[in-house]
């Protein structure tokens, strides 16, 4: 899973752009470190299940610091504008779950604290590209956590009924097994374009090769409608109006019901996918398998990103030294993340999983794939993510934008490419009303 890059142009340009726009930020008011050698108490907001084991797990190693965890809700559920709130009022945890996407907003708001004094000797245990979801202008704000990589996961057993002898190599291929599987089965769906799920959409953009945002100079670029988006838009409302994917929500009881029924037969996702999957379809327990993502290329092989998190200081944490000692040890500590892991919080941001007995060899998941490691497959994933992906502040605007406009072409009212230039157009207003430079386009 060893990645080696240099960081993105745009992650070093990244602070240039928001001084610009808010000449005051800095790195926080944190006071300095406690260093009267007694206890020191933190707490950490978070909303990943059974988290709580791994924060036993730090305070039985750690007697000089032990850690509160509260769990909230999860971020885009309220958990980030009570993230915000605390720091505004001056009372917030130390600790805090952020997702790589939210970084930029949290700097906007001038949320999070510099710990690269304390985790600047820690960079190579983490992968690089994760590494720098955090780092802007040589400044650490978060040390990383977990990503998604993203794979096919297929019901092996109607393949093999509908003559389906391989997982599509290609996104062609695959609205060819998308016509076999519907004409065998009317009720049956290859999978569903879940239109209110934007993300999940931006992810598959994000493996096509297309970049959305960026900086030049003091200004952001924004480039949603581009041409690899579009493709990427037309092929799926192809499928769409053809009425050879659903469009109903995902995370549903319908949609867990379709799962367990084989009403909907794969489903594109990140490697976290596979607790979702065991947890709602146990019935189908050694049907499914994994396999890369169809490719766009009939040579090469690309892959994308769905989620990813991480652990930030928030401005206003007396002890930001021991929050940061606590963010490193959780998301590199074995232990802890062979515990993370098993309760399925994504994929791990060390180069290296050969120690972690939850990705190597997990018999639980693998027999229900029939006794597939599928975490070979995710960590060929992991190893061939387009890198030059970034966010920019105020990112659950474009994912509100797409959402509605994906709703309304899915019903008649436009198309999923017109979608894109919709979004497009309300994130370059939003950014331009924080008052960001920024410019449409390439």
């Amino acid at each position: 899973m060893c990645i080696r890059s240099r960081p993105s142009r745009w992650l070093a340009g990244l602070m240039v752009v928001l001084l610009a726009a808010i000449s005051a930020c800095s790195s926080g008011s944190a006071r300095t470190p406690s260093s009267s050698g007694g206890v020191v108490h933190l707490t950490f907001w978070s909303w990943v299940p059974n988290i709580a084991n791994a924060v036993s797990l730090f305070n039985s190693a750690h007697k000089n610091i032990q850690v509160t965890l509260d769990t909230i809700p999860t971020g885009s559920n309220g958990g980030y504008a009570k993230m915000l709130d605390a720091v505004k009022a001056g009372n917030p945890p130390c600790a805090a779950q952020v997702e790589y996407q939210e970084i930029p907003t949290f700097l906007l708001q001038n949320a999070l604290v510099n710990i690269k004094p304390w985790v600047a000797s820690s960079q190579s245990l983490f992968v690089p590209w994760q590494w720098n979801q955090g780092v802007y202008n040589g400044s650490v704000y978060a040390v990383p956590q977990a990503s998604g990589p993203m794979a096919l996961y297929y019901r092996k057993d109607v393949f093999s009924r509908d003559g389906i002898v391989t997982p599509p190599r290609t996104w062609a291929q695959y609205a060819q097994d998308a016509a076999i599987i519907h004409s065998h089965a009317p009720h049956a769906y290859i999978t569903t374009f879940p239109v209110p799920d934007s993300a999940w959409y931006t992810a598959l953009a994000w493996q096509a090769g297309t970049k959305w945002f960026g900086t030049s100079g003091d200004h952001w670029t924004v480039n949603i409608a581009n041409a690899a988006s579009q493709r990427v838009a037309g092929y799926w409302y192809g499928l769409v109006k053809k009425g050879m994917v659903k469009t109903e929500n995902d995370f549903t009881s319908a949609w867990y019901k379709d799962l367990q029924d084989g009403g909907v037969v794969t489903w594109i996702s990140a490697s976290w996918g596979d607790a979702i999957l065991r947890q709602n379809a146990p019935n189908t327990a050694g049907n499914w398998a994994v396999a890369p993502m169809p490719q766009w290329a009939s040579s090469g092989f690309a892959a994308s990103n769905w989620g990813g998190s991480s652990t930030a200081v928030l401005r206003g944490c007396p002890d930001p030294q021991a929050a940061a000692q606590f963010a490193v040890w959780l998301n590199t500590n074995a232990r802890s993340i062979n515990l993370l892991v098993t309760d399925g919080y994504g994929w791990p941001a060390v180069p290296s999983v050969s120690s972690i007995p939850s990705v190597t060899g997990n018999p639980k998941v693998f027999s229900f794939y029939g006794g597939q490691n599928i975490n070979a497959v995710f960590q060929q994933a992991d190893q061939n993510i387009n890198e030059s992906w970034g966010w920019i502040p105020n990112v659950q605007t474009t994912y509100d934008a797409l959402d509605s406009a994906f709703a309304s072409a899915a019903n008649g009212n436009g198309t999923f490419a017109s979608a894109l230039t919709s979004a497009q157009r309300q994130t370059v207003a939003s950014l331009s009303g924080a008052g960001l430079k920024v410019t449409s386009g390439p």
